[in-house]
């Protein structure tokens, strides 16, 4: 069991070859910044496609020695993220992570019919986070991309973290299905949705994870408040999973944990042929590296 993301870290620096990052649109100091600290740690081997002039301005005025770095030049966004995935696909990298260039415009390279990087039913976001008042590392998903996901987008939410989970040496994660009360309630739809897919995992059609839902998030993470409300369950208090009904609660509740409970936090973007690190420019530098480390963790993808 992961108590603590150096725990993730550890296990990428037994990995006998490094993996291959690409940072599109590589003219952007945060992001810059924290693959040249992820490459100094031996994490991963940094590609960065962007405009090489503003790239080498950055790292001269930031103390930066890019020696053994490829850098490919490529002065446009939309073409510098055409570059960078087309690597991805030509299996020339293993993880991509966005640059200066927009969400909208790597999403939009990633999605590309033609030469994108499509794979699963949907695209969700994974936040892994290490948090003082919690036993062990707590997942929560998904709290940045789909804003309110029907029951089978849910479904694809969970079939993409708990993939990745297995791959990280999770065997079988327990998965809380939150919602505000634990039974089903028609006027409350998220309820609805948790009965449906607690069946369908007991029914054998969501494998590889241990579910149960609705939960309310005290009776998902405290063993305590389980027991006080007669919940017999092999997740509840012990959760490795959240998922969230819609982005706003799972949005609130990242938030509140890396900026109330002082929470440590590392996060992917799945459902792609390889992951992506999709941080923004709020998240620490801190952040931003553990995102590295737990792209380069997965064992789903390996440099050929």
């Amino acid at each position: 069991m992961y108590t603590s993301l150096a725990d993730i870290e550890k296990k990428v620096k037994t990995n006998k070859q490094l993996k291959r990052l690409v940072l599109a649109a590589a003219e952007d100091a945060h992001a810059l910044e924290a693959v040249y600290m992820a490459h100094n740690q031996g994490i991963i081997h940094p590609i960065l496609v962007g405009d090489k002039d503003e790239i080498n301005n950055i790292a001269d005025s930031n103390g930066f020695d890019l020696k053994g770095f490829e850098i490919h030049h490529e002065a446009e966004h939309t073409k510098a993220v055409e570059k960078s995935v087309r690597m991805i696909q030509n299996g020339k990298a293993d993880i991509l992570m966005k640059g200066r260039c927009s969400t909208a415009t790597l999403l939009k390279g990633i999605l590309n019919i033609e030469w994108g990087m499509r794979k699963g039913n949907l695209l969700s976001h994974f936040a892994l986070l290490e948090i003082p008042t919690y036993h062990k590392l707590l997942a929560l998903t998904d709290v940045a991309i789909n804003m309110s996901p029907d029951l089978q987008k849910k479904i694809y939410i969970l079939d993409n973290a708990v993939s990745f989970m297995n791959g990280l040496g999770w065997e079988k994660p327990k998965v809380a299905i939150i919602a505000a009360i634990e039974v089903v309630n028609e006027a409350m739809p998220a309820t609805v949705d948790a009965s449906a897919i607690f069946i369908m995992a007991k029914q054998g059609q969501i494998k590889n994870c241990l579910v149960d839902g609705p939960l309310g998030l005290d009776s998902a993470i405290s063993s305590e408040s389980a027991k006080q409300k007669n919940i017999d369950s092999e997740v509840a208090g012990d959760a490795d999973l959240l998922l969230f009904p819609q982005l706003e609660s799972g949005n609130v509740m990242y938030k509140s944990l890396t900026y109330l409970a002082k929470g440590i936090a590392a996060s992917v973007l799945l459902g792609a042929t390889a992951p992506v690190v999709l941080t923004s420019r709020a998240d620490s530098q801190e952040s931003k590296l553990n995102s590295i480390i737990l792209a380069a963790a997965d064992k789903t993808w390996k440099t050929p």
